[in-house]
């Protein structure tokens, strides 16, 4: 058998695959698309999800790639053994809803039989315990012996996660022969030994689990089929461990050389060894991908890869930076499959010197700072550092915990990681309850300020929409960085841009910025900053940006048509307020969107309806004069002779823009506008309301806003009329017969309530006490409401003559109290206030008023016998 290199065989297999008519698919970014739920892509499937679940339809209904992984589930284990680790390439051949099992299985031992050459009598399949129909296609079609095909459980053979499609695998095996194997009798395939490798999985999804372990068959049976590439070159090549396949092991003697040690002879350099070589792999890729070393997320991982690495070059006696050089032999064993390495070369040097660089600063403070905690930890007998100590070492000196971690664990040593968390936890705190950073000139901090000064834009978008430059600053939200890859949000700055920033009352652009077809980022606001930057903030759609890339850039043109639209009825409106209401009109501020405008200006009262209509009526006349719009650009001093308006208190600089529209309006301006008013189509206010003392605010829409404005007001007269089940044009006589109608029924339900109330009440005239010689009549009734007590209130006052009525009713649960008193009453000290504010109290509520009358409310009908009972003690500690 021929031992084929890694790139070899990786071509074999994409060209078999495309003999069989799938289409060869470049391997995905390690950066996850729209998929919330990985951090980084970690199988050859998982990019591919979308094609499987039906939300996407696949460019062929057969596809092949070889797709970079990374998995650090296990990165505590890399470099320990030979058998681990984080970087690996996954060969898959997937059908959605096209081939099924014969196919799939018949081709994976051509593959492997033929066109690699292993030998048939070392291949063993295993197939999910009641798979017998994949049994018969190995037994029968294939024509493998019957006990050398093995059945394994579901734990084994069968691929689910969670709820969703799922279903059986067959795997094909490999006997290395008995060098690899334990030497214990009955040693086959499943043992935990490195005799049989598994090299093959074939997944048949077929069924969907409805996450209560329920199966039903799928309408579109899929099959998705992986191999390691490593690990087939480790069979093929006849090796140890993927660590002595051509390319790893091309990469694993560099690191020897430069650390100037040899493979294998001494177990703790080993570990070392395969760390730093797995490391910079992954590394190397995922730097390829835009991922960039940071504090969270996948750029940790990123950054934990590196100073592993890093720390593990120091341990093997490397005393220079060494990571950038031994990136360069991954970039040109793995160009042939991975172009975009080799493009992008000078950027994951770049990347990876900076990272290592800054580690380097301090790693040997931390190192020192550690080395005399442990000499402490041992003077006290202990074996666990103190988590405070460990937040110190991670606070001041970047030293990350799993570090710290790891060269303890290496002398037998722990952290308390309570402890740690707990420390950072009441840091954070106290950060939170602090003042908010701000920068010196007292503005809250941003990642803004880290920008070098001398950066500055050119905004070039007044005559055109799309435009190509440089990148020359990129920001994630908090920090400035080399690059932004899928899904992450942050700012774009360029050389040259069309986006207008937000400026003037102008909200600034959106759109898009491009790299060819490949990266794409969406472009949700364009702000200004200090030194004439423009930020175009949003977010990655797809690919990666990088600092020094060409992009194109096309600001959104629908939207900028209307902001401009909106913009130029500003200066409209602006000259017919003055027209109209007098030259005191002054602008005091404005907001220009695509979807309206507002304009703020100095006017002492609320304008009238006909001022309205006859500043609206001006602009509209104006824009449909069809005026052009001519801008000019020339000094302050040539500008105020024109006659031009000028913001006041607004800073210009040498050289201004004049914008004129027609003999109408001239103002000093850096927005953008339309070429003739004509194409503002038709002008509306719809709001005109005081916002500060003698300051008023105008809200208006132009062009296609209005005319949504007028549909929405046609659609809601529909709905108006549709409800009262009449016609737009009946609609006013309809509401005008409704409220005679309403009045005539109000009026007739309040005499009924009057009569109801007189009954419910009866006679109570045989209930009147006399409380030191003031009559009181205090009475209970059923179901009426504050108004209903009114009426009887006056009723029984007449009545009475002299004296206080108080009455109390229960409706729905809730209470009401009224108490009313005479004038003859007050003068001998009665108080309905007073009295109603004690009755109150009594049946859980609150409520008082004057003298002569007050009412309250409460929450306990229950009691509302013993506070008419109250009312006469009540009444008699008033009377004098």
């Amino acid at each position: 058998m021929k031992k084929y290199g890694v790139n070899e065989l990786r071509r074999m297999f994409l060209e078999f695959f495309e003999s069989k008519g799938h289409l060869a698919m470049k391997s995905f970014s390690l950066v996850p698309h729209n998929d919330k739920s990985l951090l980084l892509i970690n199988s050859g499937m998982a990019p591919l999800k979308p094609y499987f679940t039906g939300a996407e339809i696949p460019p062929r209904r057969r596809v092949t790639t070889c797709q970079k992984c990374i998995r650090t589930g296990d990165i505590e284990n890399v470099g320990k053994t030979a058998r681990h680790g984080t970087f690996f390439e996954m060969l898959g051949n997937f059908s959605f809803g096209d081939y099924f099992k014969h196919e799939a299985i018949a081709w994976s031992w051509e593959f492997l039989t033929q066109v690699v050459g292993l030998d048939p009598d070392r291949l063993y399949p295993s197939i999910y315990q009641d798979d017998d129909e994949a049994f018969d296609i190995w037994n029968k079609e294939i024509g493998i012996a019957p006990e050398r095909i093995f059945r394994f459980g579901k734990e084994d053979n069968f691929w689910e996660h969670g709820a969703g499609p799922c279903g059986p695998c067959s795997e094909i095996y490999y006997d290395r022969g008995e060098k690899y194997g334990c030497g214990k009798p009955g040693c086959t395939v499943g043992c935990d030994c490195d005799r049989y490798m598994e090299v093959w999985n074939n997944v048949f999804s077929q069924f969907n689990n409805d996450g209560e372990g329920h199966y039903t068959d799928l309408i579109q049976k899929n099959i998705d089929t992986g191999m390691g590439l490593e690990r087939l070159a480790v069979v093929v090549q006849d090796v140890d461990s993927i660590f002595d396949v051509d390319t790893i092991q091309n990469l694993r003697n560099k690191v020897c050389a430069l650390a100037g040690v040899t493979y294998e002879t001494d177990p703790k350099k080993d570990v070392s060894i395969r760390l730093i070589t797995d490391h910079i792999r992954s590394a190397t890729f995922m730097i390829s991908d835009g991922i960039m070393p940071t504090n969270e997320g996948r750029g940790y991982v990123l950054r934990r890869l590196i100073r592993r690495a890093a720390r593990h070059g120091r341990l093997l006696g490397i005393d220079k930076q060494f990571l950038a050089e031994l990136s360069a032999t991954v970039i040109e064993d793995s160009k042939d499959g991975y172009p975009e390495l080799e493009e992008k070369k000078n950027f994951i040097f770049k990347v990876l010197s900076q990272e290592e660089e800054k580690f380097n600063k301090t790693i040997d403070q931390g190192l020192s700072i550690l080395s005399n905690l442990e000499a402490s930890m041992k003077e006290e007998g202990k074996t666990t550092l103190d988590g405070k100590d460990a937040f110190t070492l991670y606070d001041t000196y970047g030293f990350p915990l799993d570090l710290t971690k790891e060269i303890l664990e290496e002398k037998g040593c722990g952290v308390d990681e309570e402890g740690f968390r707990a420390a950072m936890e009441e840091q954070r705190t106290k950060a939170r309850n602090a003042r908010q950073t701000t920068n010196y000139m007292g503005a809250d901090a941003t990642v803004y300020d880290e920008i070098d000064p001398k950066i500055t834009s050119t905004f070039a978008g007044y005559d055109h929409l799309e435009h190509n430059s440089k990148i020359s600053v990129l920001t994630t939200d908090t920090e400035v960085t080399e690059a932004i890859s899928d899904g992450e949000h942050g700012t774009i700055f360029v050389d040259e841009t069309p986006f207008y920033a937000t400026m003037g009352g102008q909200t600034g652009d959106i759109g898009v910025i491009r790299i060819g077809d490949g990266a794409e980022f969406v472009v949700e606001d364009t702000i200004k900053l200090l030194g004439g930057k423009i930020g175009h903030v949003g977010h990655v759609v797809k690919g990666m940006f990088k600092v020094g890339d060409e992009v194109t850039l096309s600001v959104d043109a629908a939207a900028r048509a209307n902001t401009s639209k909106n913009h130029s009825a500003t200066h409209l409106l602006q000259k017919a307020l003055k027209t109209v209401l007098g030259s005191h009109v002054e602008q005091k501020g404005s907001l220009v969107t695509p979807d309206r405008l507002r304009f703020d200006f100095a006017h002492f009262q609320p304008m009238t309806k006909e001022e309205i209509e006859k500043v609206e009526a001006l602009v509209n006349k104006e824009i449909q004069a069809n005026l052009p719009v001519v801008t000019e650009v020339m000094d302050v001093e040539s500008a105020k002779k024109t006659g031009a308006m000028a913001l006041f208190g607004e800073k210009y600089g040498e050289n201004v823009r004049v914008v004129s529209m027609g003999d109408f309006s001239k103002e000093l301006c850096g927005g953008t506008h339309v070429a003739n008013t004509g194409v503002i189509s038709v002008f509306k206010i719809v709001s005109e309301t005081g916002i500060a003392a003698g300051v008023r605010r105008i809200e208006a829409l132009t062009g296609d806003g209005v005319f949504a404005y007028y549909q929405e007001l046609e659609d809601r007269l529909n709905r108006a009329s549709a409800l009262l089940k009449t016609t737009p044009a009946e609609l006013e006589n309809k509401i005008a017969h409704l409220q005679g109608e309403v009045k005539a029924l109000h009026s007739e339900n309040e005499a009924l309530k009057s009569k109801l109330a007189k009954d419910a009440l009866g006679d109570v005239m045989d209930q009147v006490q006399e409380i030191k010689g003031v009559k009181l009549l205090a009475a209970k009734l059923a179901d009426v409401d504050m108004n209903g007590l009114r009426d009887l209130g006056d009723q029984l006052k007449e009545k009475l003559g002299e004296g206080v009525v108080v009455l109390a009713s229960d409706k729905d649960g809730k209470v009401s109290l009224l108490a009313m008193a005479t004038d003859g009453a007050m003068k001998q000290g009665a108080h309905a206030g007073n009295l109603i504010k004690g009755m109150a109290a009594i049946v859980g509520g609150g409520g008082g008023g004057r003298p002569n009358m007050a009412q309250a409310g409460g929450k306990k009908p229950e009691m509302i016998d013993e506070a008419l009972k109250a009312a006469a003690e009540l009444l008699g500690e008033q009377i004098h």
